[in-house]
């Protein structure tokens, strides 16, 4: 099945270094293939580079792309991590 779910980076820094590996640790825990896309670019989730290289700075609209066996709770843990600003604290 696939998945999709719009999201915002509310965060300060945007999707900077550590906001992008908790991405990849999350995501790497589902078997489904887990992409984000960003104007025409689109980066497997589970890359730390190909998530370096969207550059998405606070206020980036973002969609993500789950399809596979387990999408829908993948969509869901990514969304929840965007939500909980990667858990910063500003």
């Amino acid at each position: 099945m696939k998945f999709t779910a719009k999201v915002t980076v509310t965060n300060k820094l945007g999707l900077h270094l550590r906001a992008a590996a908790e991405l990849v640790k999350v995501a790497n825990k589902f078997k489904c293939s887990i992409t984000i896309k960003s104007g025409i670019q689109m980066v497997n989730v589970k890359s730390l580079m190909g998530l370096m290289t969207l550059a998405a700075s606070k206020g980036c609209k973002l969609e993500i792309i789950t399809e596979g066996e387990d999408s829908k709770e993948a969509v869901e843990a990514i969304q929840k991590i965007f939500i909980n600003r990667f858990n910063e604290k500003e």
